[in-house]
């Protein structure tokens, strides 16, 4: 079992930065795959980015590629995300996700694939 918490959503005007952070706790967070999604109101859920459980493999959504950076940092069973050049486009609620897939060293891409999930964060990107 592992409990997900996200912070460090809010306001912003375009262009700017703001960085989540998703804490877990629960019993080994370094065997899980991570990933970070989005919904918006009206549109499904989407995956925006998805690191291994090492860190040395990391996955992005064209449409953030160049603008986040997704980080893990397992001594503080952390996960990060890191978004610059935000648009109004990337106004959603911001979701972390973990895979027990991630025991297998993979990247995973699949939303059926994650297994426990946060209750989200507001990013709200003004114009």
């Amino acid at each position: 079992q592992l409990q997900l918490v996200e912070s460090g959503g809010g306001l912003v005007q375009d262009g700017g930065s703001l960085r989540l952070s998703c804490a877990a706790s629960g019993r080994s967070f370094s065997s899980y795959g991570m990933g970070w999604f989005r919904q918006a109101p009206g549109k499904d859920r989407e995956l925006v980015a998805a690191i291994n459980y090492s860190g040395e493999n990391t996955y992005y959504a064209d449409s953030v590629k160049g603008r986040f950076t997704i980080l893990r940092d397992n001594a503080k069973n952390t996960v990060y995300l890191q978004m610059s050049i935000l648009k109004p486009e990337d106004t959603a609620v911001y979701y972390c996700a973990a895979s027990l897939r991630g025991i297998l060293g993979i990247v995973v891409v699949t939303t059926a694939d994650y297994n426990y999930w946060g209750q989200g964060t507001q990013v709200t990107v003004s114009s």
